[in-house]
């Protein structure tokens, strides 16, 4: 865990209401405040209220267009998990609440072989589960994109215009990257918000449906994605890929009932 001069609260019995609240006062605290969320013990990273630049500003994205047009987003402030949930997190969530998680433990070894690695083999049913469980929430696209930019304008990963297995845990192991599949989370540098892997390790589910065309006619204020589809958005590339599939502005979409060896999420409380 970073060493923080941060403010640090503990939210007792906390849940979307107690951060609704607490919105309000977010221009006067600032960005440096870290929460730890009670019902699972993670740490929160309050992300600031602002706008930014969605989209593929470099036009390296599918041909089928789907991170164009590069369009303005305003989103409220709302904290958001600072790390990737981990197996032994998620766990601790199947035996509490007695959920019934239809995927194989042992698989999940095979990919994330400890309490501190990222869960895989999560659906976006069984992730939405459990942040109900947490009192938490997905996050939404555009949320997610604008954390994982860290306060960067146009750039093309959380760190830069640049990536490497010293940044984070890419296709071929070297330089800080020693894991072949999973790394634990935070094995590599935290972004401008003080958030870790939000490019590579595991692809994280967001709350949206996922259209290709959505950014055509996207809302500026706190766009919430479509209202139907049969897919869920999938953000932040995994241990899998090359560099250019980690891109901030890349996306991705699954079945809500579908987990891999590279699905996994973080969750978020705040004003959406």
């Amino acid at each position: 865990m970073r060493n923080l001069s941060w403010m640090l609260l503990v939210l007792v019995g906390c849940g979307d209401e107690f951060a609704n609240e607490v919105k309000d006062e977010v221009a006067d605290t600032g960005p440096e405040k870290e929460i730890i969320w009670e019902k699972d013990g993670k740490e929160m990273v309050l992300i600031p209220a602002g706008s930014f630049e969605m989209g593929d500003h470099f036009n390296e994205g599918a041909d089928d267009g789907r991170e164009l047009p590069v369009h303005t987003v305003q989103l409220d402030a709302f904290y958001m998990d600072v790390h990737e949930v981990t197996v032994g997190q998620f766990r601790e969530f199947v035996e509490q609440s007695g959920y019934n998680y239809g995927g194989n433990w042992d698989t999940v070894a095979k990919y994330s072989p400890g309490d501190e690695y990222p869960m895989v083999y999560v659906s976006w049913n069984d992730a939405t589960a459990y942040a109900k469980w947490a009192g938490k929430r997905l996050p939404t696209e555009a949320e997610w994109e604008y954390a994982a930019r860290g306060g960067l304008v146009g750039k093309r990963f959380p760190g830069g215009d640049t990536i490497s297995s010293d940044d984070a845990n890419l296709f071929l192991t070297g330089g800080k990257d020693k894991w072949e599949y999973c790394a634990p989370v935070g094995s590599f540098e935290a972004n401008g918000y003080g958030l870790y892997d939000m490019a590579s390790n595991v692809w994280e589910w967001c709350d949206d449906w996922y259209d290709e065309n959505y950014y055509k006619n996207s809302p500026v204020k706190n766009p919430p994605g479509p209202d139907i589809g049969s897919l869920r958005v999938l953000r932040g590339g995994y241990w899998s890929y090359g560099s250019n599939y980690l891109r901030v502005a890349l996306r991705s979409s699954d079945l809500p009932n579908d987990g891999f060896n590279g699905h996994g999420f973080r969750c978020v409380s705040g004003s959406n």
